[in-house]
């Protein structure tokens, strides 16, 4: 087991490698050809659903396999699209169902879809990526925390984005020392809480991101339990790989403005 400090460091220092490693692993490789002969004869959102390789591929993609099984709600994201900013997607917290609306932008193209580089070459360095995530934290929770929160900053542009997803919010904790039963604060102080720590335009900085994750490993390695089979940090990757919940998802809607 390594710690999160030298796993993160390891990975990041030749990231394009470690993801060519991990697109060339035989389990990888078959779903992706799967996905790719697949994906470009899908022509509307029923066929896409119906799917499990690439619905289930996708889903993977964007971290949101836990959520697979809830096709009328993401049917409503799909059929919606992003482009009325009162669509379903753009209504929530969590960014990612307006990543996946984008990626596969039924709402806007229609057949010609599943036909865009998005849906094609992007999803599949998405599924990578997350894959990659994934068996980090096989060795270290605290390296695929900060694998998670580096590849997820640039999306942060609000205080109530980080509230909405648990692994982002573990990593503000663990760096900053906020202790987790802050969590039970009415949302608007917790809110105003995180941003007496971090700008919300440091995330979009690279280097900052990174002196961060510096931090947050170092932090990680000195006051958190190490990776185990029973590692409680490992929920934060379930329901959504990260996401809350729906109820809370529906409830944290109305707090959607960016600071």
């Amino acid at each position: 087991m390594l710690d999160a400090t030298t796993s993160y460091s390891l990975i990041t220092r030749d990231l394009d490698a470690a993801l060519k490693r991990t697109a060339q692993d035989p389990t990888v490789e078959r779903a992706t050809d799967k996905y790719l002969e697949k994906i470009g004869q899908i022509t509307s959102v029923d066929e896409f659903l119906a799917d499990p390789d690439v619905y289930g591929y996708a889903m993977k993609a964007f971290g949101l396999e836990d959520m697979t099984y809830a096709k009328a709600f993401m049917r409503k994201v799909l059929t919606e699209g992003v482009s009325d900013t009162a669509s379903f997607a753009n209504q929530l917290t969590d960014t990612r169902y307006k990543e996946f609306a984008s990626a596969f932008n039924f709402a806007a193209l229609g057949p010609a879809a599943t036909q865009t580089d998005a849906a094609q070459t992007g999803v599949v360095d998405q599924y990578v990526r997350q894959t990659l995530e994934t068996n980090t934290g096989e060795d270290s929770e605290g390296a695929r925390l900060a694998l998670y929160f580096d590849r997820q900053a640039s999306s942060i542009t609000s205080y109530y984005n980080i509230l909405a997803d648990d692994a982002l919010l573990k990593v503000m904790q663990v760096t900053f020392g906020i202790p987790a039963e802050t969590a039970n604060m009415d949302i608007d102080k917790q809110a105003d809480l995180y941003a007496k720590f971090v700008d919300l335009a440091d995330f979009q900085d690279p280097a900052k991101v990174q002196d961060l994750m510096t931090r947050f490993t170092a932090m990680y390695d000195a006051t958190e339990t190490t990776a185990s089979a029973s590692n409680p940090s490992l929920s934060l990757f379930s329901s959504s790989s990260s996401s809350i919940d729906g109820d809370l998802l529906l409830t944290l809607q109305s707090y959607r403005t960016a600071f």
